[in-house]
């Protein structure tokens, strides 16, 4: 039996008839795109990822896997963030300008195929947190199925384990600017180093990992589980010596482990 919520995204999709997913193959949007599928039909819903300096190779790999398997069209485009200036001095509230040009793109592609809205995944949890993009989609009139039907992040892990969809148990992503302290110039390069040094970590079976960029500082967060696997010397040693030679120059462990948005802790303190 579906449950109230499942019934009210069914029907806040319907009422949308035809979709452009910003479609970034997380769980989120996953879930999103299986569900406007499955609701609208394949000639109603068109998946758009966008590729660029901030979004690590593998994420794409993933999300034109899942999104072939669900059945859905999928179309890639390529954004130039680095290229904004209001992006690349990397203010707190760089996200905004990032999915205002984003968005930007998708309209134009929906006016181009006649579809009738535009989606993106944001779930009811990100109400917790500061969401710079939300506002940028409420100005372009983009929608959140899944938040206005008050669907959290672990009800759609579960509902994503039941449709069998691969990335039920993938951990959170975002870009990989978020790496970087806010204020500090965002290069292709620092940008090159963190991705080379993440890949590196889930290659080594940490599931989730972040290097935050301080200058020549990686600072490695990881789930409180993982301390102990990343403390056993020859693990130690082989992950120092991987990202010094990556450029960092000192590695250290944050001791609070791994959480969403550590670099606005700053900002807060501030204020």
């Amino acid at each position: 039996m579906k449950s109230a919520k499942i019934k009210k995204l069914e029907n806040i999709l319907k009422g949308l008839k035809s979709v452009v997913v910003a479609y970034s193959g997380g769980l989120d949007s996953t879930f999103l795109l299986k569900m406007a599928f499955d609701t609208l039909g394949k000639d109603n819903v068109l998946a758009v990822t966008a590729r660029s300096e901030t979004y690590p190779n593998i994420e794409y790999i993933d999300a034109r896997r899942a999104a072939k398997l669900i059945g859905a069209a999928h179309k890639v485009i390529r954004t130039k963030e680095l290229a904004m200036k209001n992006f690349k001095a990397n203010p707190v509230n760089r996200c905004y300008y990032c999915k205002k040009e984003l968005f930007k793109n998708l309209s134009d592609i929906r006016r181009r195929r006649g579809f009738e809205n535009i989606v993106d995944g944001a779930n009811y949890d990100d109400l917790k947190d500061v969401r710079y993009g939300m506002r940028a989609a409420r100005e372009t009139g983009v929608r959140s199925p899944l938040l206005e039907a008050k669907i959290e992040k672990e009800e759609i892990r579960k509902l994503s384990r039941r449709l069998k969809l691969p990335t039920w148990d993938k951990p959170s992503f975002a870009c990989l600017a978020s790496r970087v302290p806010f204020h500090e110039t965002i290069t292709r390069e620092a940008l090159a180093r963190i991705d080379r040094a993440e890949s590196y970590l889930r290659r080594a079976a940490f599931k989730q990992v972040r290097v935050r960029l301080h200058k020549d500082i990686a600072r490695l967060e990881f789930y409180g589980s993982d301390f102990s696997k990343i403390l056993r010397e020859r693990t130690r040693r082989r992950v120092i010596q991987h990202l010094k030679n990556l450029g960092f120059k000192y590695i250290t462990l944050d001791l609070e482990g791994y959480r969403t948005g550590s670099m606005h802790e700053v900002e807060k303190g501030r204020g």
